[in-house]
């Protein structure tokens, strides 16, 4: 009876994507084309690097050399292995879902176990710093100061979610003494050579099937982007999203927060980039309630980057529930430390940035870093997209000759 229910439910939802696609054309296109734009000027060409420079990594054995130094730090306050270290930085980096397709790449060469696994997922899908500083502070809320809280918020909130999540699954994990381990570099340097001459790939091989797989995962990704982008602009059209909205309208009341910002939290929900800046342009809100919702809505991923999650773990036996359960409660970590944290981290520093200070102590809000890179991502990110795609035809086309 469960099964034929699942069967209904996912039988309608196709129904009614098809009918919504049919009735709003033209919006569904605009949608779409959003969504197409995103990707292949930011995501595409800020991810493909981390990807590809990931799978070498592993392959040469770094990651393994990296995860014994570590071990001493990441076992005891996370209850992963120190390999955990590599897939925490790499995701703070370059972003979700990198978390994830690291996680799932050392489960499936068993250098996880898989409640490890799960926990290790479940605090290494973050949002990266170009994305906050530069898309978010400066782009949407034009505030470049703004981008320090944020970031402080989701990363210290990330780090809570961690903490926690080492007690998820204490029963079904045996404890492991490793007091009489010693970290040696000598020892770390054997695991990584040895772990080189277990690969049995030359290196154009290698290299040619690393490109592969970040492309392929990055295509993947692509097609979450651009679905959820339409998903969510045909609920709002249909009248669902303001039924929602009405819902959430009651507890936001509950915490003070204004109905203004009901439709771009549930926008949030479904994806990130939309909701954030709806949040920016809402009126009758001030900036602390804006900066509340827009951190839980990067902490909780939006439904888009939980579906490209939940479609990399597919390949393994890992769980989605904890990395559900997780986004959770990373929003709401980073919402009420946001709160705590604007005095000291925003308003603090305004004051300290006004026009009275010296000229080389002031923040320029046109000329930053973050700003100035995400611009630069914008114009050259599809020329990358392009190429990249190319040269994986290639491969492709050359491999399939040599058949």
């Amino acid at each position: 009876m469960k099964s034929q229910v699942k069967s209904l439910t996912l039988a309608l939802m196709a129904l009614f994507i098809a009918f919504s696609l049919i009735r709003f054309p033209d919006q569904a296109l605009e949608a779409s084309i959003r969504g197409l734009n995103m990707w292949w000027e930011i995501v595409f060409p800020s991810l493909l690097p981390f990807f590809i420079t990931a799978e070498l990594l592993i392959g040469f054995g770094v990651v393994r050399f990296i995860g014994i130094l570590f071990e001493p730090i990441m076992r005891p306050i996370f209850r992963v292995p120190g390999v955990g270290s590599f897939v925490w930085a790499m995701g703070m980096a370059s972003g979700y879902p990198s978390g994830a397709k690291l996680t799932a790449r050392l489960r499936q060469e068993k250098q996880l176990t898989r409640i490890e696994a799960e926990r290790l997922v479940s605090f290494t899908n973050a949002s990266n710093p170009l994305f906050i500083f530069g898309a978010v502070s400066v782009g949407f809320f034009h505030d470049p100061t703004l981008g320090i809280l944020l970031a402080a918020s989701h990363y210290v909130g990330n780090t809570l979610v961690g903490i926690c999540m080492r007690f998820y699954g204490r029963e079904q994990t045996p404890t492991r003494d490793r007091s009489r381990d010693k970290i040696t570099l000598k020892k770390a340097f054997l695991a990584l050579h040895q772990t080189r001459l277990e690969e049995p790939r030359p290196f154009g091989k290698f290299f040619g099937d690393a490109v592969l797989s970040s492309i392929q995962t990055l295509l993947m990704i692509g097609g979450f982007i651009i679905m959820f982008s339409v998903f969510n602009k045909l609920l709002f059209l249909v009248g669902i999203t303001p039924i929602i909205a009405g819902g959430i309208g009651i507890l936001f009341q509950m915490i003070t927060l204004p109905q203004e910002l009901t439709l771009p939290f549930i926008s949030g929900l479904f994806e990130i980039t939309l909701g954030s800046q709806m949040t920016a342009q809402a009126e009758n809100s001030v900036l602390l309630q804006q900066v509340i919702c827009v951190s839980f809505i990067l902490a909780f991923n939006g439904f888009s980057v939980q579906a490209q999650v939940a479609s990399i773990l597919a390949d393994t036996d890992i769980r989605f529930r904890p990395y559900f359960f997780a986004r959770i409660l990373h929003g709401l970590f980073a919402a009420g430390l946001s709160v705590l944290l604007f005095v000291p981290l925003y308003v603090d520093r305004q004051a300290f940035e006004s026009d009275e200070s010296p000229v080389w102590m002031r923040l320029s809000k046109h000329e930053t870093f973050w700003s100035e890179l995400f611009e630069k991502l914008v114009n050259i990110g599809p020329l990358m997209t392009i190429a990249s795609l190319a040269i994986a035809s290639l491969i492709l086309y050359r491999r399939m000759i040599k058949k």
